[in-house]
């Protein structure tokens, strides 16, 4: 199985400034920041490390430092060492599955559910469905199985695509049941089982499930920080070979994270050089939070290998699920995409389809409430956070749905463990891993109104008070994440 290739500067990224400082040998604190991160699934099993003579370059150290730093993993059974592959990250004992399925089950009034990164609909929904019900009787003299999408669905998604200032044609557009849905025609149309797709990690969890199911073997490059390791990705496409990859770069899904215009051109030309497809979620696109301009899509770059996926869900509405992928202008690409989409279903219900297009088209009136309600949501779980747990830290994200959380300590499964008895629904860090670990990180969704998200992170301070040490009893009936 390939793994990803970390460089010294994606890894001196996670590590952080100063990773030796502090009391006691240089090597020994530089081992426990690195043992830390295997552990904690930053670096993921697998993963194949620079050499010493590489991150003692990139850190400042001395060679020393970083080769009795390698020894001591070495010894503890967190690094090996394998012919013609360095060193390689490894996580003692056997493994431990964090991808069981993702069900749900009722909850009462007073439970507080934050596994779902998604809001009720936003004003104008109502009204785009009774728009939409006085165009329906034309559509109803023909059998409505759509497997492009309907014609006027398709010019409105271009229409969204041209006002972000990438010229697209509607013949280029395939409506789906959602993003998710786009990213399983597009894998299973681009794939074939046993291929290799790349990722990052931490990430969308049904992403990573969707993936697999069309049997491909996702391969998690870690986030340098708040930002991508755009070497890493290069070279683990390199040697793993894979044929598609998957990436967030708008408000990252957990993260909230940002890929700049540079990074985007950067990105699109590794997948154009390494002749690897890009599928690129734009799920969150429209939601720039701080009236920041925005970022232009990532398909405005590279020579043709970028798929842009996108849905109503988290603009509008996640009971829409209308989705789309806008794929380069190549009608034989388009079939391969139609043909794999007729056999996971036969088309996007055709009210919903209108209902969509109307949104679409009255986006420029309706995102702006949307971020409205965002913001100030986001302010209320920030503003609760530092308040009730200034020991847990978080970068503010400047647009998205979500915080990501780092918490004091390795606790995530047994905090979401601990807050089901609170009434209280969290969405461990391991969750969003695709090898497994970030137990010392949690998502935390803005995405409720500021009194249940104040309520939410009272119960939370209950539930982190009552937490075990590391590795507590894991909920039976694990949420579904969206």
């Amino acid at each position: 199985m390939s793994h990803a290739t970390l460089t010294a500067a994606g890894l001196a990224a996670l590590l952080g400034p100063d990773p030796t400082g502090g009391d006691g040998p240089a090597y020994r604190l530089l081992a426990t920041r690195l043992r830390t991160l295997i552990g904690d699934g930053r670096v993921p099993s697998g993963a194949r490390l620079p050499s010493e003579r590489q991150l003692t370059d990139a850190l400042a150290v001395s060679r020393t430092t970083v080769t009795r730093a390698y020894a001591v993993l070495r010894d503890s059974g967190y690094l090996t060492s394998r012919a013609g592959s360095g060193s390689v990250a490894r996580v003692p004992g056997d493994p431990i599955p964090t991808h069981g399925p993702l069900l749900s089950r009722p909850a009462g009034e007073d439970v507080i559910d934050l596994t779902y990164a998604a809001l009720p609909a936003t004003p104008g929904v109502l009204e785009a469905y009774e728009r939409a019900l006085t165009e329906l009787p034309r559509h109803l003299a023909v059998p409505g199985y759509h497997p492009v999408g309907l014609s006027e669905t398709r010019a409105a998604v271009a229409r969204w695509f041209e006002r972000r200032g990438l010229p697209t044609d509607p013949d280029q557009i395939v409506v789906t049941n959602g993003a998710n849905a786009a990213l399983a025609a597009v894998t299973a149309a681009l794939a074939k089982p046993g291929q290799h797709a790349v990722m990052e990690t931490p990430t969308y969890p049904n992403a990573i499930h969707t993936l697999r199911a069309a049997g491909t073997r996702p391969i998690g490059v870690p986030l340098a920080g708040d930002d991508w390791d755009l070497t890493s990705i290069r070279r683990t496409l390199a040697r793993s070979r894979a044929v598609v990859g998957y990436a967030l770069p708008d408000f990252h899904n957990p993260t909230g994270a940002l890929l700049s215009e540079t990074g985007r051109a950067e990105l699109a030309d590794i997948y154009d050089r390494a002749g690897a497809w890009l599928v690129v979620d734009e799920t969150f696109a429209d939601l720039a939070l701080d009236g920041q301009q925005q970022t232009g899509p990532t398909a405005l770059h590279g020579a043709g290998r970028v798929i842009s996926i996108g849905g109503t869900s988290k603009a509008f509405w996640g009971g829409l699920r209308v989705g789309w992928a806008r794929l380069p202008q190549d009608p034989d690409l388009v079939d391969r995409v139609v043909r794999a989409r007729h056999n996971l279903d036969l088309g996007t219900p055709v009210l919903e389809q209108l209902v969509a297009a109307t949104l679409l088209d009255d986006a420029a009136t309706l995102v702006p409430r949307r971020v409205e309600i965002l913001r100030a949501q986001r302010s209320a779980l920030v503003d609760a956070l530092r308040n009730r747990l200034p020991e847990w830290q978080f970068r503010m994200p400047s647009g998205g749905v979500n915080l990501w959380v780092t918490l004091p300590k390795a606790r995530s499964s047994a905090l979401a463990a601990a807050g089901t008895g609170l009434g209280l629904r969290l969405a461990a860090g391991g969750r969003f891993a695709v090898d497994g670990g970030f137990e010392s990180h949690l998502r935390l969704p803005y995405t409720l109104p500021p009194d249940r998200l104040i309520e939410a992170v009272e119960r939370m301070a209950l539930a982190w008070a009552s937490t075990a040490e590391a590795g507590g009893p894991q909920d039976p009936w694990p949420p579904l994440v969206a």
